[in-house]
C-alpha cells in the first residue's frame, strides 16, 4: 500500500507549551493558531468567562500574540478573520442558554459581536471574504451554513438537495467556495453561493467516512475513514456526474509513523493535520 508522509508546516513556540491547548486551526491564507488557557477546562468546574491567548504562526515563521478577552467557551472552535480579529464558537448551545454560543473579537481581543448559529457544530472555517462556514453533526441537522460576522445567513442548504446531509463530517473552504463529504451518503459537494448557475454541484462518491477532503482540479483526496481506514489516503478523480476512486495509501506523519488522535482541517488542495500535544501542524498537499 502506498504510503504519503505529511510535510511540517508550524509549530507552536516552545515558549508557550506550558499553557493548555484549548483548541487550533489554520486559517484561508495558511496561518496555523493556537488558542490557550492558564489550565485544561473541569466540566462545570470553571468560572466562566476567562481570559485567552492565541498564538499565530505565520508561512514566514513570524509569531504573533493576541489576548481575547472574556472568553465563554470551554470546548470552542475558532478561526482568524481577515481584518485580523477571529472568531470563537462553542460546539453545543445547552451550556450557553443566557449567553450567546458564537464570539467575535477585533484584532486588539475585543468582542465587537456575539449570536448564537445552533446546536451541535462539527466544522467553522472562515473563508477569504470573513464569511463563517458551519457544518452541524447530526445531534442537530440542520447542515451547513454560512453566516456574517455579525450574525446575519447570508447561505442555508436546506433547499440545496444535497443527499443524506445529517453530519458535516468533512468541511473544506477555500477562497469563498466551500467544499463538503457529508454522512451519511457522503458525496462530494461543491458550494459557492454567488455562482447564478448551480451555485451546488454534487457527485456521488463510495469513498466513505471521510473527515478531510482536499481538492484540485479534477483531482480530489479523502482523509480518513472508518476503523482501520482511520489514517487512509484516498484519491479520485471527479466525472460528470461522480467520483472514480484512483489509488488509495496511508497517510502518515513526517517520521513514518501513524496519528493517533488528531484534528484535520481542509483548505483548498491543502488538508492540515495536527497530533497530540497539539503543538504542531502537518500539511499534505493534492497540488503537489
Amino acid at each position: 500500500m502506498q504510503t504519503t508522509a505529511l510535510v511540517p508546516h508550524a509549530h507552536l513556540p516552545r515558549a508557550h507549551h506550558d499553557r493548555h491547548v484549548l483548541t487550533s486551526t489554520v486559517d484561508v491564507f495558511g496561518t496555523a493558531h493556537w488558542l490557550l488557557a492558564d489550565h485544561a477546562p473541569q466540566p462545570g468546574g470553571d468560572a466562566l468567562p476567562f481570559d485567552a491567548l492565541v498564538v499565530s504562526v505565520h508561512q514566514g515563521g513570524d509569531v504573533e500574540l493576541t489576548e481575547l478577552s472574556a472568553v465563554r467557551a470551554r470546548w470552542p472552535h475558532l478561526d482568524r478573520l481577515p481584518d485580523g480579529g477571529f472568531v470563537v464558537a462553542a460546539s453545543r448551545t445547552h451550556r450557553y442558554e443566557d449567553a450567546d454560543q458564537v464570539q467575535v473579537f477585533d484584532a486588539l481581543g475585543r468582542e465587537t459581536s456575539s449570536f448564537s448559529v445552533g446546536d451541535a457544530i462539527e466544522q467553522l472555517l472562515v473563508d477569504e471574504a470573513g464569511h463563517i462556514w458551519v457544518g452541524h453533526f447530526d445531534e442537530n441537522p440542520v447542515g451547513i451554513r454560512r453566516w456574517s460576522p455579525t450574525g446575519h445567513i447570508y447561505w442555508t442548504s436546506d433547499d440545496a438537495n444535497i443527499p443524506g446531509l445529517f453530519d458535516c463530517y468533512a468541511l473544506n473552504v477555500s477562497g469563498t467556495a466551500a467544499w463538503a463529504c457529508p454522512y451519511t451518503d457522503f458525496p462530494l459537494v461543491e458550494i459557492r453561493p454567488g455562482r447564478t448557475d448551480r451555485p451546488v454541484k454534487v457527485w456521488a462518491n463510495r469513498i466513505r467516512g471521510a473527515k478531510a477532503v482536499a481538492v484540485h482540479g479534477e483531482r480530489v483526496a479523502f482523509y480518513g475513514g472508518y476503523g482501520e481506514e482511520r489514517d487512509r489516503l484516498a484519491h479520485g478523480e471527479v466525472t460528470e456526474t461522480s467520483v472514480e476512486p484512483t489509488d488509495v495509501g496511508l497517510l502518515t506523519l513526517p517520521d513514518g509513523s501513524l496519528p493517533g488522535r488528531r484534528r484535520a482541517v481542509g483548505r483548498g488542495s491543502r488538508i492540515y493535520v495536527q497530533t497530540q500535544p497539539f503543538t504542531a501542524w502537518d500539511v499534505f498537499d493534492l497540488s503537489i
